[in-house]
């Protein structure tokens, strides 16, 4: 099904050919031993944003990268929350040669600064994932982020009586994703908090989207609503999880609707076991393996070819931002088996352990 969805998308991006990268803090991507004559760096945040960066973005993107030309190198660098140290990694790919740099930026200023020290030697940046503000990148590839909050918010308004209590522990909105999480999931709860149709009872925003710190809120905005909480926005799965121990603490895990993102196995588990409601399903493996070829493309001058990849602009503020944006999906437990494990995402047997083992009828 969901395939079918990124067919579209899936024909436009034709193969391409050569692109860079090179690794530091991770293992490089070194697929012969004459490699190099092109370099990508690909950059990614943080693990605590999300693990998919390490389990699921990289490896795709390396491979795509190996099947584009083999002789390309990657540098696969993670900044564990730390935008200097985001920064430096940028500076020493680009000292090492990479034509082009492929971040997530940890925030949106950190990856302005990637496209100055980028055009200064010569280099193009692509934004992948989080959007770059104060500096135009050569593209943009991501999935529309601010549907993922819309679709968030829709689950609850669908799902939750009137008059009922939302409580919202947000990403980190120092990045262009968390921002854009929040955004939407507001378009769509706004008008019912304005209606009296809901009731907006607590909300708190997560620096690096740090599970602990989301805990912590979660537990405060319980104290402060009384345990009287019938909903909670969680922008992504590992927040979600965090609102989940904070709830279960208090024994009302299964009994108030959560919202995540990423679909992690984690994630999967705990719809499984009733404690989710709902998460996002991004097709990861297509986001990547379309900032590879675009990556290729520019390493090896083609900014025709780059510019053919993408099927859409964004104004960031700075400029217009040629992008290939695409469509997240909502999943629950009645669609699990036909959207992520028929997508090759993960396995039944990764969903079905733990606590959710005893429930598991996919």
């Amino acid at each position: 099904m969901l395939r079918r969805l990124l067919a579209p998308v899936a024909i436009a991006m034709t193969a391409l050919a050569t692109a860079a990268a090179c690794t530091q803090g991770s293992p490089a991507t070194d697929t012969r031993s004459d490699a190099k004559d092109l370099s990508i760096a690909f950059l990614m945040p943080c693990s605590t944003c999300a693990d998919r960066f390490e389990s699921k973005d990289k490896p795709y993107f390396e491979d795509a990268v190996k099947q584009l030309d083999r002789s390309i190198k990657v540098i696969a660098n993670n900044a564990q929350g730390d935008a200097a140290v985001q920064l430096q990694q940028a500076e020493s790919a680009l000292t090492n040669g990479a034509k082009v740099i492929v971040v997530s930026p940890f925030t949106a200023e950190t990856g302005a600064s990637i496209v100055a020290k980028a055009d200064a030697a010569g280099a193009k940046v692509v934004a992948y994932d989080g959007a770059i503000e104060g500096a135009v990148p050569a593209a943009y590839v991501s999935f529309r982020n601010e549907k993922v909050g819309e679709l968030q918010g829709q689950y609850l308004l669908d799902k939750l009586p009137k008059g009922a209590t939302v409580a919202f522990v947000n990403g980190d909105i120092t990045s262009a994703p968390g921002r854009d999480f929040k955004a939407g999931a507001h378009k769509i709860l706004d008008p019912a908090f304005a209606d009296g149709r809901l009731k907006l009872g607590y909300e708190a925003d997560t620096a690096g989207f740090d599970p602990a710190k989301g805990q912590a809120e979660m537990e405060q905005g319980l104290t402060k609503l009384n345990d009287k909480v019938q909903g909670v926005i969680a922008p992504n799965d590992g927040l979600a999880n965090a609102v989940i121990t904070a709830l279960t603490a208090r024994k009302l895990n299964g009994r108030v609707l959560v919202t995540g993102q990423d679909a992690t196995d984690p994630g999967l588990q705990a719809i499984v076991a009733g404690n989710q409601s709902m998460t996002v399903y991004k097709s990861i493996r297509d986001e990547a393996t379309a900032a590879a070829k675009i990556a290729v493309a520019l390493a090896k001058a083609d900014t025709a070819g780059a510019a053919s990849l993408t099927t859409t602009t964004v104004d960031n503020g700075s400029g217009k931002v040629p992008a290939l944006l695409l469509d997240p999906v909502v999943v629950t437990k009645d669609n699990i088996a036909d959207v992520v494990i028929k997508d090759g995402y993960t396995t039944k047997d990764k969903i079905c352990a733990g606590e959710a083992a005893a429930k598991c009828d996919l």
